[in-house]
């Protein structure tokens, strides 16, 4: 028996109420290893460029990967694969607390949704015993009110997923929340929206078991090695989390201003550094955690006076916050605790948010079209009022609003579609690609549409130097340039994070972990799993992924012609930081397609697809790139 995996996936069909075990041989689990990577297998082939996202076709798949449960520090994630309501594409979502970690103890590796229940229900585990229960007392209420109704029910140790009432309305950037009032989320590519579509409104865990390790006495030993040096390494991280660089991506131009149009503006009481001061009561943990990034957070007095939760991350200080005009804490806090009980990704919610204050702002959106209501650059008042309005479909604006910027800026109309800023349907997330030319080209080629994480490049290149981490060589780079080292940095580092939301794990380890990162990803397949994986196995295993996901996307028509930035990042400079910087994403595109051997449309080579083990899809109606495509050393 393999080390790492419970050995139990279950299918479950929502229709019938029907559970089956489903296997994987082991050659299938090296091949794709879980989480991300057995997700988006299973999306390519069970679901195609016909299939309705909100439909019951659709496939919901919630992966772990097999460090998860195991005490590997940073690795008690899991993933959420499916067909993106919002982009129309492979979409996914990643989150941490502690579910992902009690599913792997309750000896169950993962869940294969399909079908829709006739009317809402919730699934309970409880070690390995998986029961239906009818959902009608939680339908309608929020994400937090759901996992307190949980632990009552079974108890304090009680771990529940669920969605709130953007998922149940059917959001098209709603998310699913767990751990209750510490707001963890697989947030984006609404797959909270297709929960809700399912009629599913939560899953709780009750666990006590582990699961096997090839090696228990190696493992623990350099988990307690590493998991010490990672806490060590991370000890400012933990004291001010993830918006502990917010003075420094503002003056550098990476954060996000008024809708993307200005370069600067005032944040200073959205640092990390002033949340510290004033409304953090602890560092939160997420399962098997050696960093505590996270925020738990108070707000005492005033008229945003608050229960103790979750508190705003980076993205969500630089969307709901410089993205809107916004400077006041307590307000972002406010709206961050309503996108969490809601359950909808506070990246989309805010540039929902700030589309239609520019909207308002040129006209295109009026009072009377938002009832009586006002959408103000810089008042937290207004975006009180308009959240709701979106994840309940109230009128005109909350109605279009939902189903996501890039739809709203058609039925809008006009030079609504100019301001709205995505990659393939998927909002920008809180880093500005005119900040770092590697960002550019990262957002134009993510496999998900806009997404910092799908390669994680911002934070290395805009200091213009990394260590390589073991998998490349330590490199200086031009921030603003469009050189080799641009392009292999994204290249690398999307095969890796494939790997990592594969393994379902956090990527800030990687950073605590610098040089010594591969080497510690090696060693922890063969003590945990009993795998000998080589970096060159580690690697290609992760572009074999990155490839799949790409083939899916071209399935459903991406092309070149969809690999590019929105107007606001291609045409329009800014001052500050940036230097007035426009990302040659197009100067780099034919580097990146050689370097990938993928063709001039971008779609990988049929020789690729057979190098990768790939090549069964061209059986199942996918089309692979000209054969003449090359690969570039670089």
């Amino acid at each position: 028996m393999l080390g790492g995996y419970c050995g139990k996936f279950l299918r479950v069909n929502l229709t019938t109420s029907e559970i089956k075990e489903e296997q994987f041989s082991e050659e299938v689990l090296r091949q794709y290893i879980g989480g991300s990577g057995l997700g988006a297998k299973i999306v390519c082939e069970e679901t195609d460029e016909n299939t309705d996202p909100l439909g019951p076709d659709n496939v919901l798949c919630v992966f772990t990967g097999p460090f998860v449960g195991t005490g590997t520090p940073n690795f008690g994630r899991h993933q959420v694969v499916t067909k993106s309501p919002l982009t129309g594409l492979l979409g996914e979502g990643n989150s941490g607390g502690t579910w992902g970690m009690k599913l792997k103890h309750a000896g169950i590796d993962g869940f294969i949704f399909t079908g829709t229940a006739p009317k809402p229900v919730y699934i309970h585990v409880e070690d390995g015993d998986v029961s239906f229960h009818d959902a009608k007392e939680l339908w309608g209420k929020d994400t937090f009110q759901v996992d307190d109704m949980l632990k009552e029910k079974y108890g304090k140790k009680t771990v529940s997923l669920s969605i709130g009432q953007a998922g149940e309305n059917l959001v098209k950037s709603a998310a699913i929340m767990n751990d209750g009032a510490e707001g963890r989320c697989a947030a984006r590519c609404g797959v909270g929206a297709v929960m809700g579509s399912k009629n599913l409104k939560a899953i709780s865990v009750v666990g006590t078991k582990r699961p096997p390790m090839a090696d228990m006495e190696k493992a623990q030993a350099d988990r307690k090695k590493w998991a010490k040096h990672i806490a060590t390494a991370s000890a400012v991280f933990r004291k001010y989390g993830t918006a502990i660089g917010v003075e420094t991506t503002e003056a550098v131009g990476d954060m996000p201003v008024k809708n993307w149009s200005n370069g600067n503006t005032d944040i200073s009481n959205l640092t990390g550094q002033h949340i510290a001061e004033t409304i953090l009561k602890k560092p939160y943990f997420c399962g098997q955690c050696a960093i505590g990034c996270g925020r738990t957070v108070q707000v005492t007095e005033g008229k945003y006076a608050s229960i103790e939760t979750g508190g705003p991350e980076y993205e969500t200080v630089g969307m709901l916050g410089s993205n809107c005009l916004i400077n006041d804490l307590e307000g972002v806090q406010m709206a961050n605790e309503l996108c969490n009980r809601y359950g909808i990704d506070t990246i989309s919610a805010g540039a929902a948010v700030s589309f239609a204050m520019e909207a308002y702002e040129m006209g295109i959106i009026t009072k009377e079209m938002m009832d009586g209501d006002e959408i103000r650059w810089g008042n937290v008042d207004d975006v009180l009022k308009l959240l709701p309005k979106i994840v309940f479909r109230k009128g005109k604006v909350g109605n279009t609003l939902a189903e996501g910027t890039k739809r709203a800026g058609k039925l809008f109309g006009g030079l609504a579609q100019e301001i709205s800023v995505d990659v393939k349907g998927l909002e920008i997330p809180a880093h500005d690609p005119r900040a770092s030319d590697s960002t550019g080209l990262q957002y134009a080629t993510s496999t998900r549409g806009a997404c910092h994480l799908n390669s994680f490049t911002s934070d290395f290149t805009i200091p213009g130097d990394t260590c390589g981490f073991g998998f490349m060589p330590p490199a200086k780079m031009d921030t603003f340039g469009t050189e080799d080292i641009n392009i292999d940095i994204v290249y690398h580092h999307q095969h890796v994070m494939a790997m990592m939301d594969s393994l379902t794990g956090c990527k800030f380890v990687m950073g605590q972990l610098g040089e010594h990162f591969m080497d510690c990803l090696c060693d922890w397949f063969k003590y945990v799993v009993g795998w000998d994986v080589t970096k060159e196995e580690f690697m290609k295993t992760g572009e074999r992924i990155f490839n799949l996901k790409r083939m899916y996307q071209i399935k459903c028509g991406v092309s070149r012609k969809d690999d590019v930035l929105p107007p606001k990042m291609s045409k329009r400079r800014l001052t500050g930081g940036a230097g007035q910087n426009i990302p040659d994403v197009a100067g780099m595109l034919d580097r990146y397609y050689e370097r990938r051997n993928w063709d001039d449309y971008g779609i990988p080579s049929k020789q690729l697809l057979k190098e990768l083990s790939l090549d069964w899809l061209l059986d199942r109606g996918f089309v692979g790139g000209k054969d003449d495509a090359y690969r570039i050393e670089i």
